[in-house]
């Protein structure tokens, strides 16, 4: 997936989930974040930052706070890229080789999971889990507790039971990951119930990113530590 135009700059401070303020070569921004998690090891002052402006008429932000650098690492933040990436890589036929459909947002049991896979096989059912947490080269998930991610593991599991095809995808927003894990000490519940999904037949996968400030693509596998 591509952005459109993209501009650097230094992060200030974030007053709330939604905002941030931004230092750029045109003066301090006003900048929607699009991701309302935690991120506290990443939006740090003075940190490089990189904006997306946007396009969408009547907002109050014109720019859009989209990836980071850590260090050496440029993560992308941006929480609705991980199921645009993966779209992309479904319909080329990279996840299953023989997808007929790609349907979004496909309501089963309580919740809404983010894709059904049509296949001559059936129904193949996905959630995706965008990561942006890493330390020591490894990446964890969750980054605060989720309730709604539990929900989703449980509703995986049901579809399993009902003989459906179910697998859970950890999108890892960076390069250079040597392993992925749950977050135990920030949410044991998430790490139990992935457990107990990967044993009831449930798929657990993850795949990090090639990222460039204005790309992200979908790049090789990753171990999933359980």
């Amino acid at each position: 997936m591509r952005y459109g135009q993209v501009a650097e700059g230094q992060f200030v401070e974030r007053p709330n989930r939604f905002i941030a303020y931004v230092d750029t070569a045109e003066g301090r921004q006003r900048v929607h974040v699009k991701n309302t998690g935690r991120c506290r090891e990443l939006l740090v002052p003075g940190a490089t930052v990189y904006l997306e402006r946007g396009t969408t008429p009547g907002r109050k932000t014109d720019w859009d706070l989209i990836a980071v650098r850590k260090g050496e690492r440029l993560i992308n933040m941006d929480a609705q890229a991980p199921n645009r990436v993966f779209e992309e890589w479904a319909r080329a036929g990279r996840f299953l080789p023989d997808v007929t459909a790609v349907r979004r947002e496909y309501v089963y049991g309580d919740s809404r999971l983010d894709f059904c896979l049509e296949t001559p096989r059936g129904r193949h059912l996905v959630e995706v889990k965008g990561v942006t947490l890493e330390e020591n080269g490894t990446a964890m998930f969750p980054d605060a507790p989720t309730e709604r991610g539990v929900r989703h593991i449980r509703e995986l599991m049901r579809a399993v039971q009902e003989g459906l095809d179910a697998t859970l995808v950890f999108v890892i927003q960076m390069e250079n990951i040597c392993a992925m894990k749950p977050n135990d000490k920030t949410h044991p519940a998430f790490g139990a119930a992935l457990r107990e999904a990967a044993q009831a037949g449930v798929g657990i996968c993850a795949r990090m990113c090639a990222v460039e400030p204005d790309t992200l693509v979908m790049a090789g596998p990753v171990p999933v530590i359980l």
